[in-house]
């Protein structure tokens, strides 16, 4: 009888060690499960936020002004008002108002990871702008060439 005695009470001793190994490996597995819930869930954008395609498409125009600016003789301030003008155009061109364009531009610093996306398309597209100017600067300089006249002729 002292026997089962002693195994009673090692099973009401070990019974709450039991229940708290069974709690620990249930918060573990819904720990888990949310984890993969929340890592499989895709990010959607706010209302209000250009797409990563439209953003690139702003941002491109946005620096081929800039260089059109930088590439004036005018004084820095005089530059920048003119900019100022262009860019309220070509706002009103993509339909887009400024605030839009701010939030947006918040939005894509905040992930990082997009906002490299973006700009990689941004360097293609103006690298391919520039090979096509250069291929086609070139193509007219060889044309000049055959015709016997200067390169600086119209």
């Amino acid at each position: 009888m002292l026997v089962n005695g002693k195994k009673r009470l090692l099973a009401f001793i070990e019974r709450p060690f039991k229940r708290k190994k069974m709690k620990q490996k249930s918060i573990a597995l819904i720990y888990v499960a949310a984890c993969l819930v929340m890592a499989c869930q895709k990010e959607t954008r706010p209302a209000g936020i250009l797409s990563p395609e439209e953003f690139s498409k702003v941002l491109v125009e946005v620096y081929l002004a800039e260089a059109r600016m930088n590439s004036t003789a005018l004084q820095r301030d005089s530059a920048m008002k003119l900019f100022a003008a262009y860019e309220a155009k070509m706002l009103q061109q993509f339909e887009l108002p400024d605030s839009a364009l701010r939030k947006t531009q918040q939005y894509y610093v905040d992930h990082p990871d997009q906002l490299e996306k973006i700009y990689d398309s941004v360097i293609d597209t103006l690298s391919l702008r520039q090979q096509k100017m250069t291929k086609k600067a070139s193509d007219s300089f060889i044309e000049k060439r055959k015709e016997g006249r200067k390169p600086d002729d119209k």
